[in-house]
């Protein structure tokens, strides 16, 4: 059972650069994909999920056999695996005791897996996709949050670009973050 309201019936969304669509992952099939994106230096720094699949797969296990608040997912661009996403009810992660939660914030976690699909603005233009896809498919979300690394300058930058604010800098426990919001614009008067 998901708190997301259905998340993996969302269907595709049309974007500038494809089709993009998130499926939940599926165990053992998708493992050995996303364990070698977590051994990938460049996601490992951030993502500290490097070393054998078991240790991606305790990682995912922990989501899948969970209560439903956070739903694991590749994201497929024109059908083909290119990143991996965590939506999340941040309302009810760990995270709210770090920051002003409000009830149905909607929190996301992503990586671009292949090297070709990093440095290109895929990032911006996926989570801008996604985060308008979350607010009109939760109509009780009126915010999507992000914590990226304060230090990940690059994904900082593509949630600022897909129309985040960087609200805060957080201390959270494995690292310090730079809160990001995505509000519902306000309907036109």
């Amino acid at each position: 059972m998901s708190m997301l309201d259905d998340l993996p019936g969302w269907g595709a969304i049309p974007t500038p650069v494809g089709e993009f669509r998130l499926r939940p992952v599926r165990l053992p099939a998708d493992l050995d994909l996303l364990a070698g994106w977590m051994n990938d230096p460049e996601i490992a720094a951030f993502w500290e999920l490097a070393g054998p699949p078991d240790v991606t797969e305790r990682h995912l296990r922990a989501q899948l056999d969970g209560d439903g608040r956070s739903v694991p997912c590749l994201g497929l661009l024109d059908g083909a695996p290119m990143s991996y996403w965590e939506v999340y009810r941040a309302d009810l992660d760990p995270l709210a005791r770090h920051y002003p939660a409000r009830p149905h914030d909607t929190g996301v976690h992503l990586l671009l897996g292949p090297a070709e699909s990093r440095g290109r603005g895929l990032g911006a233009v996926l989570l801008a996709a996604l985060a308008e896809r979350i607010l009109w498919r939760r109509p009780c979300c009126e915010r999507v949050v992000a914590e990226p690394d304060v230090r990940n300058r690059r994904s900082v930058r593509a949630f600022e670009r897909a129309g985040f604010r960087s609200d805060a800098e957080l201390d959270l426990p494995d690292k310090r973050a730079a809160l990001m919001i995505r509000a519902r614009l306000p309907l036109p008067a």
